[in-house]
């Protein structure tokens, strides 16, 4: 699956072969929030352990992580899970968006819209109807840039250290 919303945005599914990439590109979304009350964290080891980690998932069969390339280089990231709800909740099943990031050179150039608009057909093609999201609280470019792709804030994450 390919797609292509802005012209010189094209997505494609990551593969093992792009471990390294999204190595790369998912812990730049970590150290971005250097700040974070949890993002800042980061083990000295989280290189190796992300390796092991993002392996797995790229060779899931539940979830997807997509690749933005620009003029030949790649430039964000999306992941796509699918994702079970509430036996008490409709709708049964969602797709969990995570680990989505753009290359600060890259925003607000249509990346993130296509990005999104890859992960939208692989639910659709999935049978789902509903994306979900958690993103950083009190971040309002964040907040901006979710909302502006339809998005809304539905609940807030809370932590308590023991």
């Amino acid at each position: 699956m390919t797609t292509t919303v802005a012209p010189t945005v094209r997505v494609r599914r990551a593969r093992l072969a792009d471990l390294a990439t999204v190595v790369r590109l998912r812990l730049a979304l970590l150290r971005e929030h250097g700040d974070h009350p949890i993002y800042s964290r980061l083990r000295p080891d989280a290189e190796r352990r992300a390796r092991e980690v993002f392996a797995s998932q790229l060779t899931s069969t539940g979830e997807q992580m997509f690749l933005a390339e620009h003029e030949g280089a790649v430039v964000g990231i999306l992941r796509c899970v699918e994702s079970i709800s509430s036996p008490l909740l409709d709708p049964p099943r969602y797709g969990y968006v995570s680990s989505v990031y753009v290359e600060p050179a890259q925003r607000r150039h249509g990346v993130l819209r296509a990005l999104l608009a890859a992960a939208e057909e692989w639910c659709r093609q999935r049978g789902i109807v509903e994306l979900r999201l958690h993103s950083v609280y009190g971040d309002p470019v964040s907040s901006t840039a979710w909302e502006h792709v339809g998005f809304e804030p539905v609940e807030v994450v809370r932590m308590k250290k023991l």
